[in-house]
């Protein structure tokens, strides 16, 4: 499942608006028009999607922030939704003013524009979406969605996991590249190289713990703190104990040594190590900002 955020052009929201009370109406995609993740709704991409879910009977939920497992989150539906030549366009009812405290807040924030992005969650069914070439793109090209499965809309201050998502559009966007036989520079192969090998770095370094050896039970007096039988009985002073001679290493105990040794506990780590795993990581997403803004699929 994917999401998309623009900017929310909040038409109307509200009693004040003409509306009745807990009703918005807004933008919530705006047609050939390039996100930031390089894709582009064309007109017609909502119209089977709309009609599926005519034909079920269901509203669309309205859902803040894409917090589909917060039940109060569902904060209302769509009463209406259309194709214009802009984008898609929503009438939206929240329900539960009284009830949901979250359904209030948002619709303050709405009525008083300091909410002003909306999202909606879609998937790409098969042939909905295809990349288009153009050599005098930044990217080489854009990802084009002629068809999508809509699954919520809703207002947001941010997307969610948006970093997350933006670093896998990068990805497709090189697969997509890759399957259509484009060739990389020397350059750009440096690039993908040096960021193979950091995703491998950081990887090693989040390796998790093996489970440790369990320790050796106590059985000599000194250890366990009990005394002797002799000792015990009164009759005689307890005899000093002699020097014991030093334990052999079993194969097992080496063993364990050994790996104690070379996997050390990532909760125990140094601050170096530490620092060098964020480091790895930073020269990562380092690499891949580098390559999205300068590197061309095309010789």
């Amino acid at each position: 499942m994917r999401t998309m955020e623009v900017t929310a052009k909040v038409k109307a929201a509200g009693v004040a608006d003409g509306l009745a009370e807990g009703q918005f109406v807004a933008l919530v995609s705006v047609f050939n028009n390039e996100d930031l993740y390089g894709d582009v709704v064309r007109p017609g991409a909502f119209t089977q999607t709309l009609a599926d879910w005519a034909a079920k009977g269901d509203d669309v939920p309205v859902i803040w922030a894409h917090q589909w497992s917060d039940p109060f989150s569902h904060i209302g539906h769509v009463v209406k939704a259309v194709e214009t030549l802009q984008g898609l366009e929503v009438t939206g009812q929240i329900d539960d003013l009284e009830e949901n405290e979250t359904a209030a807040q948002v619709y303050r924030l709405l009525k008083g524009r300091r909410v002003t992005q909306f999202s909606f969650a879609y998937d790409v069914p098969n042939g909905g979406g295809a990349w288009v070439k153009d050599d005098d793109h930044r990217w080489g090209g854009y990802y084009e969605l002629r068809q999508v499965d809509l699954h919520e809309v809703g207002p947001c201050l941010l997307g969610v996991n948006r970093e997350t998502e933006l670093l896998a559009a990068k990805a497709q966007r090189l697969a997509t590249g890759a399957k259509a036989g484009r060739v990389l520079s020397q350059a750009n192969y440096d690039r993908l190289a040096t960021a193979h090998e950091s995703i491998g770095e950081v990887l090693a370094a989040a390796t998790p713990e093996k489970a440790r050896p369990e320790a050796a039970p106590k059985t000599t007096p000194e250890e366990t703190g009990q005394p002797g039988s002799a000792a015990a009985s009164g009759d005689t002073p307890p005899a000093q104990p002699s020097e014991p001679a030093p334990a052999k290493a079993t194969p097992e105990e080496t063993t364990s040594t050994t790996e104690d040794e070379t996997t050390p506990d990532l909760r125990e780590a140094s601050p170096v190590d530490a620092a060098k795993a964020g480091a790895d990581s930073l020269r990562l997403r380092s690499d891949l900002e580098l390559l999205e803004l300068e590197v061309s699929l095309t010789e």
